[in-house]
C-alpha cells in the first residue's frame, strides 16, 4: 500500500512515517499541501492521512485535489485542533469513521488505514 502522510508538523509526520516502517508499511510524508501534490503527481498513492489544519491549503481542499490526480485514494483526516465545524466537513468528505484526533495511537491508525483501504 503506498501511503502518503501529510502534516505541518515535521517531527509527528516523520515519526508517524518511522513508526508505520516498524510495522512494515512504508509511507511517504510531506509537511505541507503544494509537497503532497507534487509527490502525487509522480506517484499515485493508495491513501493519505492528513492533518485538516495546515497553513496555505488545508487537508480538505487538498483532499479534492488528491482525488484528482489519484482517483482512487482513500482519505484518513487528523486533527489536534478540531472544532465543531471541523469535524462536520471532516466527517462529510472522509466518513465519521475515518476523522481522527491528535494524538492517535499507531494501531488505532494503521487500523482505521486498513479499514479504509478496503
Amino acid at each position: 500500500m503506498r501511503v502518503l502522510l501529510v502534516d505541518d508538523e515535521e517531527e509527528l509526520v516523520s515519526a508517524l512515517a518511522e513508526r508505520l516502517s516498524f510495522r512494515g508499511i512504508e509511507a511517504t510524508w510531506a509537511t505541507s499541501g503544494q509537497k503532497a501534490l507534487e509527490l502525487a503527481s509522480k506517484v499515485c498513492f493508495e491513501l493519505a492521512v492528513l492533518d485538516v489544519k495546515m497553513p496555505g491549503m488545508g487537508g480538505i481542499e487538498l483532499k479534492r485535489k488528491l482525488v484528482e490526480i489519484c482517483p482512487g485514494i482513500k482519505i484518513l483526516f487528523l486533527t489536534g485542533h478540531g472544532s465543531e465545524d471541523d469535524f462536520r466537513r471532516g466527517s462529510a468528505e472522509s466518513g465519521r469513521e475515518f476523522y481522527l484526533v491528535k494524538p492517535v495511537a499507531i494501531e488505532d491508525l494503521i487500523k482505521k488505514m486498513q479499514e479504509a483501504a478496503k
